[in-house]
């Protein structure tokens, strides 16, 4: 049998220095030295050395108040984890948790060449009828998670992808011809800035319901799109039921994850930057 795993030997007073940039990231502003020291259960006394180690080496730095924020260095390290990230390999444990949690079928999409494009499909445990399929590329107009993305893209932007309407699932009006944007078009997508949710309620699918919402990166650009669906009238789509609250929590943990920690999760403004 072999031997238990010892644990590794520790430096104890960096440990405690973790604690204060534990702190920091926690209450994600500016920290003056009383503050921080209480947040990471010390002294003042005692983290007052840590804190001058730390600016030394460019860990920390301290704002014109004299509070401390991250340093060049941190900025530099987060930025180096940032661009290691796989978006969509980080959301993969999500997209299960949303589909054990609540039964229903859990989708993630990206916004690939064509437009709003399904990556990841979790089917739900009781058989649904849902069109979708990897690879299927959606509707800015008629399905929730092309809406969702639609809402945050600069209007040149999205003016130029819905000439592509055509070639999109639920892209197609009763004429055959792409779907034109309806009237209430622009304002439906200044709700979804607003409340970082949309649905769709049997459509463009009859008897499916959708909810969507928009999860951010570092540069407060919407990078992917979760989505949670399930038979119509079978689980509650408004923004205060367990489905979607469930679904906004994974949305916000990933976009902590991506480094939108700012203006990019509360003002709903397409081009909002941390």
């Amino acid at each position: 049998m072999s031997e238990p795993t010892k644990p590794q030997r520790g430096i104890q007073a960096l440990e405690s220095t973790g604690a204060l940039l534990e702190a920091l990231v926690a209450a994600a502003r500016p920290l003056p030295l009383n503050g921080l020291a209480r947040d990471a259960g010390m002294a003042p006394a005692k983290a007052h050395p840590h804190l001058v180690s730390l600016q030394r080496a460019g860990l920390l730095s301290r704002d014109a108040s004299g509070n401390f924020e991250a340093g060049a260095l941190s900025l530099e390290l987060g930025l180096m984890a940032l661009q290691r990230l796989s978006p969509t390999g980080e959301a993969e444990p999500e997209i299960l948790a949303l589909a054990q949690a609540t039964g229903l079928s859990a989708a993630m999409a990206v916004l690939g060449p064509v437009g709003p494009t399904v990556v990841r499909l979790e089917e739900a445990m009781r058989p649904q009828h849902v069109s979708l399929r990897i690879g299927t590329v959606l509707s800015l107009v008629n399905t929730a998670i092309g809406r969702t993305f639609a809402a945050f893209l600069p209007p040149a932007v999205l003016d130029g992808m819905l000439a592509q309407e055509s070639v999109r699932m639920a892209g197609l009006g009763a004429d055959g011809r792409a779907a034109k944007p309806p009237k209430d078009y622009d304002g439906r997508l200044a709700d979804i800035r607003t409340h970082r949710l949309d649905t769709a309620l049997s459509n463009p699918v009859p008897g499916i319901d959708t909810v969507a919402v928009p999860v951010f990166d570092h540069t407060g650009e919407v990078t992917l799109v979760l989505a949670l669906m399930g038979s119509s009238g079978s689980f509650d789509t408004t923004p205060e039921g367990e489905p979607a609250s469930a679904l906004i929590a994974a949305a916000h943990r990933l976009s902590w994850r991506f480094g939108a920690v700012g203006r990019s999760l509360d003002d709903g403004s397409p081009d909002s930057a941390v």
